[in-house]
């Protein structure tokens, strides 16, 4: 979702067309990195989902990925924002039009510039899944709820999970960090 707007946008800056659905674009844009994810997330359960029965994590799911496509719309396109213009200019020359050069010349140049923010986004993404619990979901920051109030214990419980986030992000990094260098060993 996110890849698809900042595209409509970006045909629509380069090309003017596309006005209307890029507007609904930034507008979607704007509304999601206003509004607080937790908020979102109660607005998508309590209020579009409330009279269904659907499996709540589907919608945590669909809540979790509208935000962060909003978000990833905006990495993308800044990405491709920061390609020199003449790379445009220089496939325009050579008589492409516009999806060839974005497909060809843009986007490999663009990706080595958006795979930090991607990855930085997606770790930021596995730890805002612990507001899951707003909506009754069970994920690790709730069950570390769950077993302290049983125990009354909270520091053990809440440290273990602290532990477990920490693992999961720190191995994420090193992932990205590997994808970054494979890519930039490949392009030189």
């Amino acid at each position: 979702m996110g890849a698809i707007s900042a595209i409509t946008r970006n045909i629509h800056e380069n090309t003017g067309k596309l006005k209307i659905m890029s507007a609904i674009s930034k507008g979607y844009v704007d509304l999601i990195r206003g509004t607080p994810s937790t908020l979102q997330l109660m607005i998508i359960y309590y209020v579009i989902f409330k009279q269904t029965n659907i499996n709540i994590v589907l919608v945590g799911i669909m809540a979790f990925g509208i935000n962060s496509g909003a978000y990833v719309s905006e990495i993308i396109r800044a990405g491709i924002s920061s390609i020199d213009k003449g790379q445009w200019e220089a496939g325009y020359a050579l008589g492409l039009s516009y999806f060839p050069i974005m497909n060809k010349i843009i986007l490999p140049q663009a990706i080595k510039n958006i795979l930090p923010a991607l990855g930085n986004e997606f770790i930021t993404l596995v730890k805002e899944t612990s507001i899951g619990a707003y909506i009754g979901i069970v994920e690790l920051t709730k069950a570390s709820d769950i077993i302290a109030s049983r125990t009354y214990d909270y520091f053990f419980p809440l440290a273990l999970i602290a532990i477990i986030y920490l693992i999961i992000t720190v191995a994420l990094s090193k992932l990205i960090s590997a994808m970054e260098k494979r890519l930039n060993n490949a392009r030189s």
